[in-house]
């Protein structure tokens, strides 16, 4: 493969990612936030709803938010190589996240809680000192961070039956099972106008930034980050490995990563959602729903190196590249359907009508990206985060080609000496 479909293929990767985590946003989006942890916390849980949750938590919860980690830790190898060529790789990275920490507290606080950009500025920040260190390396140390999350994740579901009796209760309020009273309140906030979101979408948008990130976020994110730096690396996400590696990744998702969270889901049905699930059940998400990740990389990568689906991966790939735009306008879309200022459908849409909502916005954006970069070099929010960072602004118009002269080339003579 060229250099030039190396790069395509992490941007078509890039695009599979940002297209799946909607399918697991998007019940943040419509519905209130405890029913993303816990599927009988709000809204029907039968039929059609039962096999889409089922689904979802089965093939994207937390997969393709991983890929995107991935992706991040593989993109600051990547920049920091070209900016290191021109002698300003360390400041160009740090007013990049810092300018990208500004555009996520601004998405969280304004737009939606769920914002995942202040997570990977933070990481992106604490784990750029680590990018020149051996893939091997990167991958002990990438593990290392998984395991502190998953510890604290597990000690603290240990230790919750000895927490104070008010901390146990409000815990479970706010983030498991609440009662109708704290479900009515989320439901009048999101159903109103933007102002009146603005309290909860505050709180939401807060707590995420502390308690989840320092509980959840920092391992989860910088730990799948420093793994993307050594997986980039090692030609993974460029599609150079042999055809059979990645085939084993596949095989690994499907024979270790499928069957592990098929057992976690049933127990979790077996032992009727106790506030376990979210601190130890979960381990059964959080460990093999990594392996079906790379399953997805394995897939992309496999797609990438044939030519009769250039058709697929071409959308894709603009879809990718213009990932910040498109991660914002699924939210402006999402909120906007949603929320109050927009429809007022926030709480209204089960689990299997959000899947209509989904592929809506898929359509929009696998049609949008591509005719967008017929015409600019960047996405719009790519050209303004480029722009602060660099605090220069890059043409974004491309230059047209020139149409070929109409007028007859003129008629060389030879000279006979």
């Amino acid at each position: 493969m060229t250099g030039t479909a190396r790069i395509d293929a992490i941007d078509v990767l890039r695009g599979v990612a940002l297209l799946g985590i909607l399918l697991m946003n998007v019940q943040s989006f419509a519905m209130p936030q405890a029913a993303y942890f816990n599927p009988t916390a709000y809204g029907d849980l039968e039929g059609a709803n039962l096999y889409v949750w089922v689904a979802g938590r089965m093939f994207a919860d937390q997969k393709f938010m991983a890929i995107f980690s991935m992706l991040f830790g593989a993109g600051i190898v990547l920049m920091a190589g070209r900016a290191e060529a021109r002698g300003d790789a360390r400041r160009a990275h740090y007013r990049r996240m810092g300018w990208l920490l500004v555009i996520g507290l601004l998405h969280a606080h304004l737009l939606w809680s769920g914002d995942i950009l202040f997570l990977y500025a933070v990481c992106g920040m604490l784990v750029y000192p680590l990018r020149r260190q051996p893939p091997g390396r990167l991958l002990v140390l990438g593990a290392g961070l998984l395991a502190v999350g998953s510890a604290y994740s597990v000690a603290s579901g240990v230790s919750f039956p000895y927490w104070p009796e008010e901390e146990r209760a409000a815990f479970t309020a706010d983030m498991w099972q609440p009662p109708p009273s704290v479900i009515d309140a989320e439901l009048a906030a999101y159903r109103g106008g933007w102002l009146d979101q603005q309290p909860a979408r505050s709180a939401g948008a807060f707590e995420f930034e502390t308690f989840l990130l320092i509980a959840w976020g920092l391992w989860r994110a910088g730990g799948l980050m420093l793994i993307g730096m050594a997986l980039f690396k090692y030609g993974v996400f460029s599609a150079e490995r042999p055809s059979r590696f990645y085939a084993a990744l596949i095989a690994a998702a499907v024979a270790v990563g499928l069957p592990l969270q098929a057992y976690g889901i049933a127990l979790d049905f077996a032992r009727g959602w106790p506030i376990w699930s979210f601190f130890v059940g979960v381990q059964l998400i959080y460990w093999p729903g990594i392996a079906v990740s790379l399953g997805y990389v394995g897939v992309v990568m496999l797609a990438c190196r044939r030519a009769t689906l250039h058709w697929l991966t071409r959308p894709l790939a603009a879809v990718g590249r213009t990932a910040l735009t498109n991660y914002l306008l699924q939210t402006v879309l999402c909120t906007t359907i949603f929320y109050g200022h927009g429809l007022g459908w926030f709480g209204s849409v089960e689990r299997a009508g959000q899947l209509g909502v989904v592929a809506a916005v898929w359509a929009v954006q696998l049609i949008a990206s591509p005719l967008w970069l017929r015409r600019f070099r960047f996405g719009p929010a790519e050209w303004v985060w480029r722009s602060l960072t660099y605090d220069v602004r890059p043409p974004l118009r491309r230059t047209p080609v020139p149409e070929p002269s109409q007028e007859p080339a003129p008629q060389k003579t030879m000279r006979l000496e």
